[in-house]
């Protein structure tokens, strides 16, 4: 049986291989999101604030395929809660996705001293909330960014522990997909 190329000759992972592992993380990103959108939320926690667990995937595909990968995975978990949930759903996935995943790429690409798996996480899911606010600002007009701005960065920071966290606990697994 001919096993699968995952590099070319020049070390680089095929765009086949490429292509492949990123549909399969966007399948992953928006499974994770399907399940999380099934848990009740809680009464201490403001409206629509979730713990952002398909985050964690966006961010090992941002550190092991680059920009382009977690931007699609992104678009397409977006894409998906388009078709579950309704058109502002997907402004404000996609919005809060975007600039997230903007933000940890730029982190992961560039800093010399890393803030490691949980600042990038607490960092890109602040990014997340702020851009889901100015949407949902732009949207129902009003105030709402002064008045929730402050609620929204304290439960960024929270889930983003979290999700970092539970990212450094399985990136050694999950290197391993990407062939290293």
């Amino acid at each position: 049986m001919k096993s699968f190329k995952t590099t070319g000759k020049d070390g680089k992972l095929t765009p086949a291989y490429r292509a492949a592992v990123t549909g399969v993380t966007a399948a992953l990103a928006i499974a994770m999101s399907y399940l999380e959108s099934l848990v009740p939320a809680t009464s201490f926690a403001p409206p629509g604030v979730k713990a952002g667990f398909s985050n964690i995937v966006t961010m090992f595909a941002a550190a092991a395929f680059g920009p382009a990968s977690a931007l699609c995975v992104a678009v397409i978990k977006s894409l998906f809660v388009f078709l579950t949930r309704g058109v502002t759903s997907f402004i404000m996935s996609v919005s809060g996705g975007v600039l997230s995943t903007l933000v940890m790429s730029v982190i992961i690409r560039t800093t010399k001293k890393s803030p490691g798996w949980v600042g990038i996480s607490v960092l890109s899911a602040c990014a997340h909330n702020m851009a889901q606010l100015a949407a949902a600002s732009l949207l129902a007009g009003g105030d709402l960014f002064r008045s929730y701005a402050s609620f929204l960065l304290l439960f960024g920071a929270a889930s983003g522990v979290l999700t970092g966290v539970l990212l450094a606990a399985v990136m050694p697994a999950l290197t391993r997909v990407r062939g290293a």
